[in-house]
């Protein structure tokens, strides 16, 4: 009986296996991020993963002149174009598809918690968390 029960529970983590998911694993690329208004190149930095701002749709503002990054906490950094701004900060892998570390969004000019989960080969869930209970989340697409 005892046997049965074994060979019961190796087919049904065999089957669980099989039945999960399996990606890239690899975050590498170009993501399309917030409803196609931006692109974000994710490239390794270290053992982790970094992410720039790298295509806006509307890149100038009214005047015709490059976005700022204007809403910055730092006033030093105001004056920076939004193009190249480092958005996703130090991420560190945190299991097969998974990466946690800082977001910084240039709308508000705040850096949040983050996580960047892989949900598919193209696929990605990223979100930022105040105080780890106030989330927001984006589904990404790698171009």
């Amino acid at each position: 009986m005892k046997r049965h029960l074994l060979i019961a529970a190796a087919a049904m983590g065999l089957a669980a296996l099989t039945d999960a998911p399996a990606y890239a694993g690899d975050p590498a690329g170009v993501w399309t991020a917030a409803e196609g208004k931006s692109r974000v190149r994710v490239a390794p930095c270290g053992k982790n993963i970094c992410g720039n701002v790298a295509w806006l749709r509307e890149p100038n503002d009214d005047d015709g002149k490059p976005k700022l990054d204007k809403q910055n906490s730092n006033t030093a950094l105001r004056t920076r174009p939004i193009l190249g701004v480092p958005i996703l900060l130090s991420m560190a892998p945190d299991g097969t598809d998974k990466w946690k570390g800082s977001i910084y969004n240039a709308e508000d000019g705040k850096t949040y918690a983050a996580t960047f989960t892989l949900t598919g080969a193209n696929s990605a869930q990223v979100q930022g968390c105040v105080a780890g209970i106030f989330c927001k989340s984006q589904t990404w697409s790698r171009n």
